[in-house]
């Protein structure tokens, strides 16, 4: 999708999760470059914040279809009713050992991290189908890669959207419409402390077999990181990625972010399967 010349239409995208982090810088970079970026929040404290600071906001939360359908509708009347891409986005995280997670967490998760962005992404297909275009892109993760200790729940919606969004990117290449996903790894961002209520409200870790690696690992990581992770960059490395995904005119199928996902991917292709556990089982 390149620039638009004299006379074109701006290009427009209704980007999810932009209160802080990946989206936030996003919305503000792409808002920028020309885009008519429209940057939803979950909560309508954080579209008043985004609005004062000159973004046009809407509320959009993946587990609520209505504020959906009326953050896509507030978008068509804007831009006479077109939509050149979507950047699912938004996202949270329930730490814990797989063997503590309660199943109603895991059905919490997915209804929000990949069900809410399924519904979305068809709210806004028939869109680019009847202008013969557009992007919809899926900000994955390094986890949608390779699973690691206390990040089950997760890994397994992130690897849930890569095989769907893999399959839809083969549904729509007749269409004009090009899927792409952005696989980040440490990224500086408010994840670790936004998972702490989900944490707390799901996961009895006093009571649970492995509450002495709970005391002498998760909390301490959870509750009182103080340094960045190893290959930590900060959002505007995804953004670069987001650019590429939103402008080029053959944009590849998935986009890797910082070292760690290189490494991670590299190591998930070559490596036998004993061989990657032992390695991922130290991460």
């Amino acid at each position: 999708m390149t620039a638009p010349g004299q006379g074109q239409p701006t290009r427009s995208v209704l980007m999810t999760g932009c209160s802080s982090g990946i989206g936030y810088h996003a919305a503000h970079t792409l808002s920028a470059r020309g885009w008519q970026v429209f940057a939803t929040c979950r909560s309508q404290r954080d579209c008043d914040r985004l609005i004062a600071e000159g973004l046009q906001s809407f509320r959009l939360d993946y587990t609520d279809p209505d504020s959906m359908q009326a953050a896509l509708d507030a978008v068509l009347a804007q831009t006479g009713g077109r939509l050149d891409a979507l950047f699912n986005n938004g996202a949270y995280a329930i730490p814990g050992a797989t063997e503590d997670l309660p199943t109603d967490a895991l059905r919490a998760l997915f209804e929000t991290n990949l069900f809410g962005w399924h519904h979305l992404t068809r709210l806004v297909l028939p869109v680019m189908r009847a202008q013969g275009h557009g992007r919809i892109v899926q900000c994955s993760s390094v986890l949608g890669l390779a699973g690691l200790k206390w990040r089950g729940a997760y890994v397994a919606t992130k690897h849930a959207l890569e095989g769907l969004s893999d399959v839809l990117r083969l549904e729509m290449r007749d269409t004009g419409i090009k899927v792409v996903l952005i696989e980040p790894g440490p990224i500086t961002s408010h994840i670790r402390q936004n998972s702490i209520p989900h944490f707390e409200r799901w996961i009895d870790w006093e009571n649970s077999p492995r509450a002495d690696e709970y005391r002498n690992n998760l909390l301490a990581r959870l509750y009182h990181k103080t340094a960045p992770d190893r290959f930590e960059l900060g959002p505007e490395a995804v953004t670069k990625r987001l650019i590429a995904a939103l402008e080029h005119a053959n944009p590849r199928p998935r986009y890797y972010v910082t070292k760690a996902t290189h490494l991670v991917g590299a190591a998930r292709r070559v490596l036998p399967g004993r061989t990657f556990d032992w390695l991922a089982a130290r991460l």
